[in-house]
């Protein structure tokens, strides 16, 4: 099993969320957080100061699948995701040890 996150775009999150379904993925976890990278932020003003909003805001989406599927999903969230532009996110994939289904003490893959 892997766990993907995906931090991605707000706007994107209903496209991606439409795509990873379509696929077969019948769950997922979904955070609004902030934080930059290359994107490093951007200038406003207010009140005629100008000053830099460092941390922007974003959407962390994280899926749990079986290991046949990964390709499957970071391709739909590749393709639905991309803007082209800098601060189109990130995807990390981790390896799973185990995952347990507190409702019926299911573990493993049969608990997804």
């Amino acid at each position: 099993m892997k766990k993907i996150e995906a931090v991605i775009r707000h706007f994107k999150l209903e496209e991606v969320k439409d795509a990873l379904t379509e696929i077969g993925v019948q769950g997922m976890t979904v955070s609004e957080v902030r934080g930059f990278g290359r994107q490093k932020g951007h200038k406003e003003q207010y009140r005629g100061t100008e000053y830099t909003v460092d941390f922007l805001p974003k959407v962390k989406m994280e899926v749990v699948v079986g290991d046949e599927d990964v390709e499957r999903v970071i391709d739909a969230i590749q393709q639905t995701a991309r803007t082209g532009q800098i601060g189109d996110g990130k995807i990390f994939v981790m390896s799973l040890e185990d995952m347990i289904r507190i409702r019926t003490g299911e573990s493993g893959e049969s608990a997804l």
